[in-house]
Formats: C-alpha cells, structure tokens, sequence
C-alpha cells in the first residue's frame, strides 16, 4: 500500500521531531509514539489533490494523517505543538528540539490547511455545476406538477410555527453548548501539554538537586580542608617575613605565596558554585509552585467541562421535550382539522336543507 502511494506522492517539508498520541482511554495523559526523535513530512498527491502527514518508525506507520480544512495547529509552549485528527479519532503532539523547527511546523501546517480548503472549494464548485446542469430542467417541472395546495387553520398552524421556533432555538442552543465544550477540551489539552513540559523541567531539575545534595558534603568538607590550608601557608608566610633572612630561602617563600593564591582562587570558584545551586533550587520551588498552578488550572477546567456536559444534557432533555410537544401538538391540529371538516360538512348538509325548506 505505501509504496503504491509513495509512487504518487511526493514530499514537500520535513522535520525531526519526538511524537506523542493522547491515551486513548482517558484522553488526557500522552503516550510516546517513538522513543527517538523521527522524520514527520508533508506529502502532496497530485492525482487525488490530497494532502498528507507520514511519520514511519522502522517499519510501522507512526502518524498517517490527511490534512483538512478543519484541523488547526496549536503550540502549547516554546517546543510542542499537537492538532486533533478526527478520523483517527486521536490526537497527535510534537516535541521539537528548538522554537525555531517548531514556527516552521507550524507556518507549513497552516499553507498546507489553506491549500486543502481551496482544493475542496473548487472540487465542491465543479460537483454543484455539474449536478445544477443535470437537474436543472427535471426540478423545474416538478416543482410546478407537484406543488400541492395549502389549506390554513389560523389557530393551529400559529401554535405549530411557534413549536417550530422553539426547536430551532434549541437546537442553536445546543450547538452553542457543544462548541464551549469543544473549547473547552482543546484548553484541557494545552493544560496537559504545559503540565507534561513542566513535569519533564522538573524531573530534570530534581535529577540535578539530588546530585548537587549529594556532592554539596564533599564539597564542605573540601572547602574546610582549603580554608585550614590557607590558614596555614598564611601562618607560614608570616612567620617567614618575620624571621627575614633566617628562614627559608626566597624562592620557597614565592612557591607558598602562589599555592596560596591558588587555594584562594579555588575556594572562590567553590563558592560560586554552592551560589549556583541554591539559585538552581529556588528554581525548583518555583517550578513546583509553577505545577501546583497548572494542576489546579487543569482541575477548574475539568469541573468546567462536567458542568458543560450537564447542561447538553439538559439541553438534549428539554430538545426532547419540545420534540413530543410538538408531535402532540400535530396530533391535536390534525383531529382539530377532522373535526372542522366535520363541521363544514353538517354546514352544507344544514344549507343544503334551509335551501329546499325555502324553495317549498
């Protein structure tokens, strides 16, 4: 099957990138689909004018997407984007290594997304010509053979226009409602995208503070060693200025002088470095608050999208409602029409009667 398309198809941009699916049973953690970063290219089939997105691990297919109209490219930080494929019913994201590769992902999603709208357009175009062109003189005749007449009972036809209005109001309403929780959803992605991100800066800043906590001891423990060092050769340079000419000789007194400098300079070095990790652990703290936040955003959001579903469903329920509301109603015009021709009937039979009794 590839190779027949790939016959047909030709690439038009690539990139390296880490793939991620969301989980298909909660629909909020992302699972990797490739443990290394992996090709993801555009291909164009000219004969069919389709657009598509391969990624190939190995020998299986990881991504085979078809680009439409109404898919939309959404970075959820400096390095990751994803887009939701409905056909698949998945959701696929993509981990760059810069800002860079992931602006040019992007900017090509978004020609190929315009360039699939347009080839739909004008296949759309050329199918509604060519069916106007078919049909057009058979619908006109029929519109005119076919046009049965239309019988008005004011009170019944009003009540039923209103029932219509009100099925119509609910359906918008119901398509309002869906359309939030769509919004709704996508914002829950971004969330679990920056709380993935966050999570991996984290991981990697606590890697880096155990092994900071684990060599800051040594470290103590040199820098004392140093510093009593240091004392020391100070003691000795003094001693050796005092006693002039009587101690050692001047070249020895130049050698302590330089191993103090260099003691000096590595317990210098030393402490830039301890002032470096206790920069790097309120870093941490602030990327745990960071979390802590991006949690209870992602917890609002749930509560938000329970809340949305409730009321679809209370929107469907009342749709049901007004739906045998408004079959009852119909019921009611019906009999109420069988009725009024009942009674037309018994008026002509009574006309009918008063014309004899007149005409005697």
């Amino acid at each position: 099957m590839y190779p027949h398309h790939r016959e047909r198809e030709q690439p038009i941009f690539s990139a390296r990138a880490h793939v991620f699916q969301i989980d298909p049973a909660t629909k909020r953690n992302w699972i990797p689909a490739s443990k290394h970063a992996v090709t993801v290219s555009f291909f164009y089939d000219a004969n069919r004018n389709v657009y598509r997105i391969i990624s190939v691990g190995g020998t299986k297919a990881i991504i085979n997407c078809s680009v439409t109209p109404s898919m939309t490219f959404t970075k959820t930080s400096q390095k990751f984007g994803q887009w939701a494929d409905s056909r698949a019913n998945t959701v696929y994201g993509l981990g760059f290594a810069t800002e860079q590769q992931l602006h040019q992902f992007a900017e090509k999603f978004k020609e190929v997304k315009d360039a699939a709208r347009l080839a739909r357009e004008k296949s759309q175009d050329k199918e509604l010509a060519n069916t106007a062109l078919t049909i057009a003189a058979p619908q006109d005749l029929s519109d005119e053979l076919q046009s049965p007449p239309v019988m008005c009972v004011n009170g019944p036809e009003d009540k039923l226009f209103r029932s219509q209005s009100a099925d119509i109001t609910l359906s918008s309403e119901k398509e309002r409602i869906k359309k939030m929780l769509s919004e709704g959803s996508i914002c829950e992605m971004n969330l679990e995208a920056e709380l993935f991100t966050l999570q991996d800066s984290n991981s990697k800043l606590v890697a880096a503070l155990h092994e900071a906590n684990a060599n800051v001891e040594q470290w103590k423990k040199q820098l004392t060693a140093y510093q009593e060092e240091t004392e020391r050769l100070r003691d000795q340079v003094a001693e050796l200025e005092a006693h002039g000419g009587h101690g050692p000789s001047d070249l020895l007194k130049d050698e302590l002088t330089q191993s103090l400098e260099e003691l000096e300079s590595l317990l210098k070095a030393k402490d830039e470095e301890i002032h470096i990790l206790q920069n790097k652990k309120a870093e941490y703290h602030d990327m745990e608050h960071d979390r802590d936040e991006a949690i209870r955003r992602l917890r609002e959001m749930e509560m938000r999208n329970s809340e949305l579903e409730r009321r679809i469903q209370n929107s469907e329920q009342n749709l049901n409602n007004s739906l045998e509301d408004r079959d009852r109603m119909d019921s009611e015009i019906q009999r109420a029409i069988e009725i009024l021709d009942i009674k037309i009937f018994d008026l002509n039979d009574l006309r009918q009667s008063l014309v004899k009794l007149i005409d005697k």
